[in-house]
């Protein structure tokens, strides 16, 4: 295979609705194997070696691991941030019909897996994780569901995005309210200086993206100081980013009507334009026709996905499966409350509100046999946990062998929550109509993993 053959199926890989998901699979798997290997000793050393920014008076000095979880994830949850705002004006969260079902679907989803540790741990040390069992990894879902194609009726994939970004909101609230050490009211005040910024630069009605993530850095680093965790600053951000475009649409048809002139007048050697300025032209009117929301979730959206969450996964789920260790593990509550809370809690918590809403009448779900089938499945996947429960594990224990426990718990959930979601999906009966779709897809986006 010639090198332009190989360029062309990187890309084609790339463009893969399941490209997302199989990143993280495959950071996953190097990170167990790297982890148990020989190379585990100079693994570990990487992810501790530590190296600082800033200037004498200020500076942030982290291990590498400690930079991919509080740095580079910040811009994860600023990605996160921009996808629940978006939801929320344009997308299935933007009515209270609309959101209602996956609303009450991903709060019961996320109560239950909490209730199960909670059974499992109640009253032991093991409590500060009660939230890890509460995420789904929407990458890993919509891999899954890729793969599947036209097994999965497009309604499932726009319900199953909607409760992932309740899912991500409802994340977010615990980081903020239980995973906060002791605040430091200086840096705070400072993060709410840079608020007030950002609102300011809403209300003027500013569409550059510069100032805002200008701001955003020194919020960053003001949150880092306070003692809240640094990634609630990318939600905070997110949110403080215009969903509205700033020009009309008739100012944007005279604008490339402009353009258009430029290239006929760049074609005569007589004038003074030339491709490249009609060439600028055009491209400040592709840019003022978005928002800059959704400029900025086009931007990071790559980097996200393919850079910086299999980044993650590689420094987080590297489990050393040592006997002893997982002899411990699989006699341990936590671990079990952690797997069963993802396997059981999510399909029992998002199934069972789905049904009772749809047999009150507020859902328009055609309550069949295949509804229900495609419903279960869609549950099941969301006990695939990963990405948010090993951030929310690393928040909640500092104790190296109950954060190899609490892995242990994910990997052991998602995987068996994967797999029979898509033994399930895959058994697919034809839709044909038979499905009424009460999700429509929504018009400024598409599912998370497939934009």
């Amino acid at each position: 295979m010639n090198n332009s053959k190989i360029y062309t199926s990187i890309l084609h890989f790339f463009k893969k609705d399941s490209a997302a998901g199989m990143m993280l699979l495959f950071a996953t798997i190097a990170a167990l194997i790297i982890a148990n290997s020989p190379l585990n000793e100079f693994y570990e050393h990487l992810l501790e070696l530590e190296f600082s920014i800033g200037f004498s008076s200020l500076i942030i000095e982290h291990s590498v691991h400690e930079w991919i979880n509080d740095g580079l994830m910040a811009i994860f949850f600023l990605l996160v941030g921009l996808e629940i705002k978006r939801e929320l004006k344009y997308g299935e969260l933007s009515t209270f019909q609309s959101a209602l079902l996956p609303v009450v679907a991903a709060m019961s989803g996320a109560a239950v897996p909490a209730l199960i540790f909670w059974g499992f741990n109640g009253g032991t040390d093991f409590m500060n994780g009660w939230a890890i069992p509460m995420a789904t990894d929407i990458a890993f879902v919509i891999g899954v569901l890729a793969v599947l194609g036209s097994r999965v009726p497009v309604w499932a994939k726009v319900f199953v995005t909607a409760v992932a970004v309740v899912d991500d909101l409802i994340a977010v609230l615990i980081i903020a309210l239980f995973y906060t050490e002791q605040i430091s009211m200086g840096a705070l005040g400072i993060a709410g200086i840079c608020l007030l910024v950002l609102l300011l630069f809403n209300f003027k009605g500013i569409n550059k993206l510069t100032p805002y993530l200008l701001v955003g850095v020194i919020m960053w680093v003001a949150v880092l100081k306070s003692g809240i965790h640094a990634t609630i600053a990318g939600v905070v951000l997110g949110f403080a980013i215009p969903a509205t475009r700033g020009w009309s649409v008739d100012r944007l048809k005279e604008y490339a009507q402009e353009g258009f002139d430029l290239f006929k007048q760049a074609a005569n050697e007589n004038l003074p334009v030339t491709k490249e300025q009609a060439l600028h032209h055009m491209d400040e009117t592709v840019s003022h026709a978005q928002s800059p929301l959704h400029r900025l979730e086009h931007k990071l959206h790559n980097a996200v996905y393919f850079v910086i969450m299999p980044l993650f996964a590689f420094a987080n789920a590297g489990v050393i499966f040592e006997p002893e260790m997982m002899g411990q593990a699989f006699a341990s509550t936590l671990t079990w409350g952690i797997a069963l809370g993802l396997l059981f809690g999510k399909q029992v918590g998002i199934f069972g509100a789905t049904w009772l809403l749809t047999k009150l009448g507020f859902s328009e779900l055609a309550p069949n046999r295949e509804t229900w089938k495609v419903v279960y499945g869609v549950a099941l996947l969301s006990g695939i946990g990963f990405t948010m429960a090993l951030f929310i594990a690393n928040l909640s224990f500092a104790d190296a062998t109950l954060l190899e426990f609490s892995k242990v718990g994910i990997l052991l959930g998602s995987l068996v929550s994967g797999v029979l979601g898509y033994y399930v999906l895959s058994l697919k009966s034809h839709f044909g109509g038979k499905t009424q779709q009460s999700f429509d897809v929504p018009e400024q986006g598409d599912v998370k993993a497939a934009e």
